[in-house]
């Protein structure tokens, strides 16, 4: 086993440097020590990507619940690449360079030309440190996140203990559960290919400081280990999805293989939830979410009527969380959008 394999972790931001921030004030106080962060912005339309150089400068504090702002380790040096040097693989002058200074002293800095969605965004990333930084692990991580201390020490103990392990995700909580840090929201992922329906284990539940490691169908992309052989034998995320399922697709590719899909609850974060798709009922996590499940469940399963039959009730239900919880505007525009993913879904299967 090795003691500390290098990890690459990665966070896309898009239009949200106030989360990003915070994302990363927590991860450079992590206890593993062989790592490196690369920030890919995906084409934001606001001043994301001077708010997050600002506070590599150490001009802006970041105030959070979960910790104390941290002076010493400012500056955070920034290495920075367009979309194009980074498919190239960077410079490699500056990559030797910049790979000597310490882990929670620099940040790599990809700027995309537009938005790619959550899968190709990342898939820039994960090429240019395939290249670049040939790490053993790479992590994508969501910028809405707070990240405990250990928890990459035990992503990687666990994925180290079995050559078979290739994916691993830790226990996620919500970011505030009214007032609450300790309820669930990801504790594994179970799939029901048949019925193209997919759940969080123990979502919304209190935490009852469970400590059992066990393979699951899938780990959300919200946070993801995946170690270097998986990229290898599975590819990348397919981009096809652009936003949603794209995280299940790659576990389930990975399944086929043979590769382990781990859950481990001694690593543990918090998620902000919706954060990047504009709440829990927007029409635009409405459309990729159904267009989606339509997509996966052709390529991992057979599409048939009590599947679509259960597809569409899910997509009424949700409707009707939406007239519950939004404007009479928003929640028409995601019956409309939900009823153009159904139709762009079987368009894509045919």
């Amino acid at each position: 086993m090795r003691k500390f394999p290098k990890v690459t972790i990665i966070i896309l931001n898009w239009n949200g440097w106030k989360d990003t921030i915070e994302c990363l004030e927590s991860l450079y106080r992590i206890t593993y020590p062989n790592y490196e962060v690369i920030v890919v912005d995906n084409g934001s339309k606001d001043d994301s990507v001077q708010k997050i150089k600002e506070y590599c400068e150490g001009k802006i504090k970041v105030e959070s619940k979960f910790f104390k702002y941290n002076p010493n380790n400012k500056p955070i040096y920034i290495l920075e690449y367009t979309q194009e040097q980074a498919e190239k693989g960077g410079d490699s002058r500056k990559e030797k360079y910049f790979s000597k200074l310490p882990s929670d002293r620099k940040l790599r800095l990809i700027l995309n030309e537009k938005n790619y969605g959550f899968a190709e965004g990342n898939n820039i990333a994960i090429r240019y440190a395939l290249k670049a930084l040939n790490p053993d692990y790479t992590l994508l991580l969501n910028n809405d996140t707070v990240v405990d201390p250990n928890f990459l020490t035990e992503l990687v103990k666990v994925a180290e203990s079995d050559e078979r392990i290739s994916i691993v995700g830790p226990k996620i909580f919500f970011w505030n559960f009214n007032g609450r840090k300790d309820i669930i929201w990801f504790a594994g992922g179970i799939l029901d290919i048949k019925s193209g329906k997919f759940y969080h284990y123990m979502i919304g539940k209190p935490d009852d400081g469970d400590t059992e490691i066990k393979e699951v169908d899938f780990i959300t992309g919200c946070c993801i280990l995946i170690k270097k052989d998986a990229f290898e034998k599975v590819g990348l995320l397919d981009r096809n999805y652009f936003a949603y399922c794209e995280d299940i697709d790659f576990c389930l590719r990975a399944k086929k293989l043979g590769f382990k899909v781990i859950y481990v609850p001694t690593a543990v974060i918090w998620h902000k939830v919706s954060t990047t798709s504009e709440g829990a009922f927007s029409s635009r996590k409405a459309y990729y979410k159904y267009r989606n499940i339509i997509i996966l469940i052709r390529k991992h399963g057979k599409l048939t009527l009590r599947n679509m039959v259960s597809v569409l009730i899910d997509a009424i239900l949700y409707s009707y969380g939406s007239f519950k919880t939004a404007s009479k505007k928003d929640s028409f525009l995601t019956v409309f959008r939900i009823i153009k993913a159904l139709i762009d879904g079987v368009r894509w299967v045919l």
